[in-house]
């Protein structure tokens, strides 16, 4: 008895490292729904871009959607997996030093990110635009983040390991590999990089990680929090452990596999299609079973839920998954693809997860927490109740809106008459169509807001109600005393759960099968055979309007992929081939068209057309939402940078001799000299041969034009 109670510790909690992560959450999730609705109103009307470079719609969007992803729903997923893992696990978290490293370090970046953005330092690859020394310094602190969750797993005081933290090694684990595979990059200077990648396989690459970053980062620790936080606030269960498991080890096998259904009727291989579909399909079961675990959890307690704000929050979110996971399978089907790829029914898609699952899920873990970790209770239960409402109203709008835009889209664009022409030849007219749908959007997306407001006064209330003595949590327990054996002898699923080792291992095992089957065959093959045309590299002026143009966010509203559906065709001209965009460090085939596919558009319209059409783009396209651009006609070209540029682009495969890349500068004056001079035969100012709006419109008009011609030189 006197030596049983001798091993018993008393374990304290730290708790501050949680407050820290919550309150970070409650501020960023802030700005980053502001800053959407910044956006949402500027495609609303364009004079809400003020005419400023750093607050054009192309440089917000990026940051709204790095802060949603990273500052809002990042901090959360730290609050609740440090949070929950100490109870879990029973035990302080590994290291106090790594754990005030990791949120000061989170913090920096999201700052970085926050001042480089909207400057226009990107590299241009959609939720990775952070340049090279921001994605090192993430690297780096989601390692002091992985070192500190596996050395508390290490520590632990209970032998097996819940579900929440099969879901939270599966986070650690892959979104390390996507993170670090997809940010390959080589310097041109501390703030400006080009990915190994190009083209074809960029786009790959691109969305192995896009998509399987929703997945790994804002589905699977998500899904380890309602495993953790719907059990603890309905006081209940889990509904069923075998229905966990197949949900956990199918949705890490299954998910990583999905991401080419982003490039459906693209360039890309069709047996890399076709891949990227049935298993996006086969997702429906696995999700849904973890959506019925869920909302299963809640039997016997609906009466608690309708007058339960937490529980409240806590059932909408699993709901919002289910419809996510739903619509996600079906937006992979190539038909329905056909219809819904570049609308905004994607964008409904993504902020019916968003707003809903994570946005909701969120909520109710921190009106969970904060009375919890401040020792006091809730100060206004209306109030929570009116977030609730507000928000679920709020996101009613907003995907009825989008989806209503989507489909009407989708339907214009492909709608073709008896005698075979076009309805709308007009792109303009179809956006004209859903302008009045983006205002509803903005009001959707004010009330979620309003909503999100209300619940950060109420819990900073029910912070400064807390006593003014505060403890963190303990507990009693016992260190481990099963060896390997007598946890192996257990045998089943019940044996990896207490060995974590093995566990972590199989993870890392179905997340590797899955992404070196998927993408590598690709990034070994050629991006063109020999019996495709012969494509030129950019020229040395083109190199440097094509990095304006990532700059400006111009990807984000323009396509440069022309698919090979018949209607695509019949608009743009022939179907984009692999070849065309080999060269291209990032890719830009764009995933969505709030303008027209530019892949043809070089020699479609004259020079002036396009200075004016920067200018100010109604005096060429009467009704255009795009914004001004005027100081691309008064800011310098750096001329100096350009030889740089290339010896870099020459690295990552792109053929330019060292001749081309010595005299970079002197080629891109020559070029731009010509240019001007064309420029002022057709009406332009005078003084524009040094301008940034002479190397953009140089590469505008070298799209679809690089087939069979010779790099432009001086020698």
């Amino acid at each position: 008895m006197t030596s049983e109670v001798k091993d018993i510790d008393i374990v304290q909690y730290d708790d501050d490292i949680v407050k820290k992560f919550a309150i970070a959450t409650l501020i960023w999730g802030f700005v980053g729904m502001l800053v959407g609705i910044i956006v949402a109103i500027q495609l609303a009307n364009w004079r809400f871009n003020f005419g400023l470079p750093w607050i054009t719609f192309g440089r917000l969007r990026p940051l709204h959607t790095n802060a949603a992803i990273f500052a809002f729903a990042g901090n959360a997923i730290f609050a609740g997996i440090y949070h929950s893992s100490q109870r879990l696990l029973k035990t302080r978290l590994f290291s106090d030093a790594l754990s005030n490293i990791h949120f000061w370090g989170w913090q920096l970046i999201i700052v970085s990110a926050a001042l480089t953005l909207p400057f226009g330092f990107t590299v241009g690859k959609e939720y990775a635009e952070l340049e090279l020394p921001i994605k090192i310094a993430i690297a780096v602190i989601w390692v002091v983040f992985g070192v500190n969750f596996f050395g508390t797993i290490a520590k632990r005081r209970e032998q097996h390991l819940y579900v929440a933290i099969w879901f939270y090694i599966a986070t650690v684990i892959t979104v390390a590999v996507l993170h670090i595979v997809n940010s390959v990059n080589i310097p041109v200077s501390i703030l400006k990089s080009y990915p190994v990648y190009a083209g074809l396989q960029d786009g790959l690459v691109q969305w192995w990680y896009g998509h399987n970053a929703v997945a790994f980062f804002l589905t699977t620790p998500f899904l380890g929090l309602m495993y953790y936080y719907i059990p603890k606030a309905a006081n209940r269960p889990v509904y069923s452990y075998r229905l966990s498991i197949v949900h956990f080890w199918s949705l890490v096998f299954i998910y990583i596999w999905a991401g080419p259904h982003h490039l459906l009727n693209t360039a890309l291989p069709n047996w890399a299609q076709t891949l990227g579909m049935i298993f996006s399909l086969m997702l429906w079961a696995p999700s849904w079973g973890g959506m019925i675990n869920g909302l299963l959890t809640l039997r016997g307690c609906w009466d608690k839920v309708r007058t339960d704000p937490i529980l409240k929050f806590l059932a909408a979110a699993v709901t919002f998954y289910g419809m996510s996971t739903f619509e996600g399978p079906l937006l992979s089907i190539k038909s329905v693809n056909s219809l819904a790829h570049y609308t905004d029914w994607i964008i409904a898609h993504v902020h019916g997860g968003t707003l809903g699952w994570n946005g909701f899920m969120i909520s109710g873990m921190l009106y969970y927490l904060v009375p919890r970790l401040w020792n006091t209770k809730l100060y206004s239960v209306k109030m929570a109740n009116f977030h609730f409402w507000t928000g679920t109203l709020g996101i009613a709008i907003y995907m009825l809106s989008m989806w209503t835009a989507g489909i009407t889209q989708g339907l214009m664009w492909r709608a073709v008459d008896a005698s075979g022409h076009l309805v709308y030849p007009d792109f303009v007219e179809t956006v004209m169509r859903i302008v009045p749908l983006y205002y509803v959007r903005a009001v959707g997306g004010t009330l979620y807001l309003v909503g999100y407001v209300v619940m950060m006064f109420n819990l900073f209330k029910t912070m400064a109600n807390a006593p003014a003595t505060q403890r963190s949590e303990t507990v009693r327990a016992k260190p481990l005393t099963a060896s390997f054996g007598e946890v192996a002898a257990e045998g089943g699923h019940r044996s990896i759960e207490g060995l974590p080792a093995i566990f972590t291992t199989l993870v890392v095992i179905a997340v590797l099968v899955a992404s070196i089957i998927s993408i590598v065959p690709t990034l070994m093959s050629p991006a063109y055979s020999d019996g495709m045309p012969a494509i030129r590299p950019y020229s040395a002026l083109e190199i440097a309007g094509r990095d304006i143009y990532v700059r400006e966010g111009c990807y984000l509203c323009h396509s440069q992929q022309i698919r090979t559906l018949p209607f695509d065709v019949l608009r743009y001209g022939p179907a984009s081939t692999p070849e065309e965009s080999m060269y291209d460090h990032p890719f830009q085939w764009g995933s969505k068209r709030i303008g027209p596919d530019l892949a043809r558009v070089g020699k479609k319209y004259p020079d002036v057309w396009h200075y004016r059409h920067m200018m100010d783009p109604r005096t060429v396209t009467p009704n255009s939402i795009m914004p001004t651009y005027g100081w691309l006609e008064k800011s310098a070209l750096d001329f100096d940078i350009i030889p740089k540029k290339l010896g870099v682009m020459k690295i990552v495969g792109v053929p330019y001799s060292d001749y081309q890349i010595q005299n970079g500068a002197v080629d891109a004056h020559h070029e731009a000299e010509q240019l001007a001079a064309r420029l002022v035969e057709q009406g332009a100012p005078k003084g524009l041969e040094d301008k940034e709006i002479i190397a953009l419109i140089a590469y505008l008009q070298a799209l679809g034009q690089m087939s069979n011609k010779p790099a432009a030189t001086t020698n």
